[in-house]
Formats: C-alpha cells, sequence, structure tokens
C-alpha cells in the first residue's frame, strides 16, 4: 500500500508532465553580474553589469520558536525552489516536443514515456522532502509556472481525478489549488527567495 508520501509525490510527479505552456514569470537571473569587453578608439575596456540587489533590513524575531520557523523557511526554500524550477523546465520542454507530434495517438504515448520516466526517477526524490517542504512546493509551483497544481493536473488526467488528488491533499492539510501571493501571505518566502538567489543567504 503507497504511503502518504509517495501518494503526495505522485501527485506532484503528475504537475511535472502536463503539456501545457508555461509562462515564465519575471525571475532574476542566478548570476550577480556579467563581463563584458569593448574596443573604444584603439582601447579594451571591460564593462560589469551587477543585477539588481534588493536589500531588506534585519529581522528581529518576537521568540525562539519565530527564529527557527523564519530558519526552517529559508531550508526549505533552498530545497524546494530547484525542484519548481525544474518542474517548469519539464513543463517546458515537453510542450515544445509535443508541437512537434501529431494530434492523438502519438501525443499519448509521449505523455505516458514522459509519465513514465518522471514517476521512475523522480519519486525517490520526491518521497524525501517533509510534509511542509511539499506544500511548500505546491505554492512554488505556481510562482515558477504560473499555474496551480490543480491546473497542472487537470489538464493532465481531466477534471474528475484531479478532484480526486485534490481531495486527498485536502485530508492532509494540503491544497493543489493553493496559489502563491509575494504582495502578503508569502511576502516571507518571497524575500527569501531573492535573498537566496542573490547570495545573501
Amino acid at each position: 500500500m503507497a504511503t502518504i508520501a509517495e501518494k503526495m509525490a505522485f501527485i506532484l510527479l503528475l504537475s511535472c508532465a502536463i503539456p501545457v505552456a508555461a509562462q515564465q514569470r519575471n525571475v532574476p537571473p542566478p548570476a550577480r553580474l556579467t563581463v563584458s569587453r569593448t574596443v573604444y578608439e584603439g582601447d579594451s575596456i571591460t564593462r560589469v553589469d551587477f543585477y539588481p540587489l534588493r536589500v531588506y533590513p534585519p529581522l528581529t524575531f518576537k521568540s525562539r520558536r519565530s527564529e527557527r520557523a523564519y530558519y526552517k523557511l529559508v531550508r526549505d526554500v533552498k530545497r524546494t525552489l530547484p525542484l519548481a524550477r525544474m518542474i517548469n523546465q519539464i513543463l517546458i520542454e515537453t510542450y515544445e516536443y509535443m508541437q512537434t507530434l501529431p494530434e492523438g495517438k502519438a501525443r499519448e504515448e509521449h505523455i505516458k514515456r514522459v509519465e513514465k520516466g518522471l514517476k521512475e526517477q523522480y519519486t525517490p526524490m520526491m518521497k524525501k522532502l517533509t510534509f511542509s517542504q511539499g506544500k511548500l512546493l505546491i505554492k512554488l509551483v505556481d510562482r515558477e509556472c504560473n499555474q496551480t497544481s490543480y491546473e497542472l493536473v487537470k489538464a493532465f488526467v481531466g477534471p474528475f481525478r484531479a478532484g480526486f488528488y485534490q481531495t486527498f491533499a485536502s485530508m492532509f492539510g494540503a491544497s493543489l489549488k493553493k496559489e502563491y501571493d509575494p504582495d502578503a501571505d508569502d511576502a516571507l518566502t518571497e524575500r527569501v527567495i531573492l535573498m537566496v538567489e542573490s547570495g545573501q543567504l
């Protein structure tokens, strides 16, 4: 019998294999500078372009508990952000390849191969996530793919099975319909992400 972790991993893996065009959000590049060289009147001039760096005021914690929660969030972001970006990349690559296939059976067979390969390759990785990391990953999928995990699963397996997976997730306090809100509920998460990307954390 499949464990809860295995079932949640399968749901997240389903969202990886959806042949839907992902709209990438304006995420700062991981590199913090680029160096180029130009020649002006016979002289070589080096040009260094720095990407914008957000500087936040230091956090003050009301208790040790809130401090521990913050550093747990930092750890969880570092663990799940690369996975969310991997899912986005898989979406883009799958969609682009699907456009080269004729409608019908060829596409269905490709989807089955993609799903099987993803399950074999990534289920062990997903099973290592804690429950809180799984919930965070659901939100970060929405951040990176501009679509909730529910929308992605619905596009892949249809509304009935998507509803079943949503019901199953809700039994354990999770929701595939969770949206990422960097201006309100997820403001602290967004701060952590930007600081991780810039090398400040």
